[in-house]
């Protein structure tokens, strides 16, 4: 192995050198950055697609709060804000100066447009349910909002600092979804779809300058050509690598730095819970009792990955440990479907979008679920696809994916969310977590939570994505971990 690794670093090499300078050579303040997905489009505020914010959040776009590394909310468009003693007021001052990329200026009013369009009845934002507690938005003065909410929330500041609670003007909200006009460091240059975004700095920028002039995202969804494209030097770093069993070459190589952290992506076999037979949960509990998630993660993705037996977190403090809910047992599995008036088996289809967990998952899952009588047809779609397919018409069976949205439990109270889960019970627990700031009480709901979920078998909760980044050695300033959605290069420049 030790020569096969040493062999492909002696052949990358030959290859940057008949690059030339612009592989490993002199150093320029650009950057590309490798990712597996493609956005549909480039507005945070009008689609679910986490690719969406790994280009434009904190690049091109801000809030009035951002999120750091740490996962600590930290201010932006929004140098400071009071809370009422009630806490049912946020009153925030806003950064003055502040242009958007195209010389129209920001104030007050901006905010309350992005926030009133935001909760709007025909808003397409993927998390109106942030929105859901403001009663008013209110501007002071230029420099001054206020935003008053229903109930007290424990995590609103946090809420508003994410991807779909950007600001935006009136005069280009329309037409972000293919150039988007934000207030960040960066703005954008050109789309070439299929292919690449490119942004460059924004010299009117108002707060601590980047030190890149210019970023382009790659999209490569084939691990083998992101392999290759990072040891040709055609890449500068990939933020989330697609190719796990490759690791090892770039940590045996000085140019380059591989990057162990965590996200909040909870990887799950999606069951469309309203579509027989996984309407019956006998029959989604007999999925549960055939996964072995460990195997599923060994296989897919080399062993990176956290076993989860719910949709959450294991690093976040409210984790429940509920993997032996339904341990893997064949014989129960079998049973089950008999009890549920299935002891031939049943066929289903399993749509499986580009990401790796995705495709190489499915193949062991499949696998799996045929021990016990299910027999899966693998749909490969593209995200564009899946996007359309199943999430928004809910024309599936199953499928895989990762929800990489932070504290997202509440997901599962939305019956018209693309699982189609529908539990009053539950929705009430959302609905008292939600207005709940005491630390000990929201913790007790969190974990009630997980556990009927765990319970119903909701979907097959599999592992926690791991982020394993590869860079170029002379880089800094990537995020280990991924506490929201996105790429943040604000902090990154090249050393020597």
């Amino acid at each position: 192995m030790t020569q096969i690794i040493e062999k492909m670093i002696k052949n990358s090499l030959l290859a940057a050198a008949m690059i030339g300078g612009t592989a490993f050579g002199a150093l320029s303040a650009e950057i590309r950055v490798g990712m597996v997905l493609e956005p549909p489009h480039l507005d945070p505020t009008a689609g679910a697609a986490a690719a969406i914010d790994e280009v434009v959040y904190a690049n091109v776009f801000e809030g009035l709060t951002r999120i750091d590394q740490t996962g600590a909310v930290r201010p932006a468009l929004a140098t400071a804000w009071e809370i009422s003693e009630d806490g049912l007021i946020y009153t925030f001052t806003l950064k003055d100066g502040v242009t958007f990329h195209d010389g129209t200026s920001f104030d007050a009013d901006d905010v309350v447009f992005s926030f009133e369009r935001a909760r709007a009845d025909n808003s397409t934002n993927a998390q109106k349910g942030i929105f859901a507690p403001i009663t008013a938005v209110t501007a002071v003065d230029p420099s001054t909002v206020e935003i008053s909410i229903a109930q007290p929330q424990g995590d609103f500041l946090f809420n508003i600092g994410r991807g779909d609670a950007i600001i935006v003007a009136p005069e280009t909200a329309d037409s972000n979804q293919s150039s988007p006009v934000g207030t960040g460091p960066f703005k954008f240059v050109q789309w070439n779809q299929g292919s690449r975004v490119i942004l460059e700095k924004n010299d009117a920028y108002v707060g601590d300058p980047v030190a890149l002039d210019k970023a382009t995202f790659v999209f490569i969804s084939d691990p083998n050509a992101a392999q290759n494209a990072m040891l040709a030097g055609e890449l500068d770093g990939f933020a989330n690598f697609p190719a796990p069993e490759s690791l090892s070459i770039f940590e045996a190589d000085p140019r380059y730095q591989v990057l162990r952290g965590s996200t909040e992506g909870e990887t799950i076999l999606s069951i469309n819970n309203a579509k027989a037979p996984f309407d019956d949960v006998r029959v989604r509990k007999a999925i549960a009792h055939a996964l072995d998630r460990q195997s599923i993660i060994d296989g897919a993705m080399f062993g990176y990955g956290t076993p989860i037996g719910t949709h959450f977190a294991p690093h976040h403090p409210y984790y429940v440990d509920l993997l032996d809910t339904h341990a893997r047992d064949i014989e129960t599995g079998k049973a089950l479907l008999a009890e549920a008036g299935y002891p031939e088996g049943i066929k289903a289809t399993f749509k499986l979008p580009p990401p790796t967990y995705s495709r190489r998952g499915g193949q062991i899952i499949a696998a799996q679920l045929r021990e016990i009588g299910i027999e899966l047809e693998l749909i490969n779609v593209e995200w564009g696809q899946w996007l359309e397919d199943v999430f928004k018409t809910k024309n599936y069976d199953l499928s895989i994916v990762s929800h990489v949205e932070p504290f997202d439990i509440g997901i599962y109270a939305n019956p018209d969310y693309y699982f189609q889960y529908d539990n009053v019970i539950f929705q009430a627990i959302i609905e008292k977590l939600n207005v709940t700031t005491d630390e000990a009480d929201r913790k007790t709901l969190a974990q009630e939570a997980q556990k009927i979920l765990a319970e119903e078998a909701v979907n097959g909760f599999l592992f926690q994505l791991a982020k394993t980044g590869v860079w170029k050695a002379n880089l800094e300033g990537m995020w280990p971990n991924s506490p929201v959605e996105g790429n943040d290069l604000t902090a990154v420049r090249w050393t020597n």
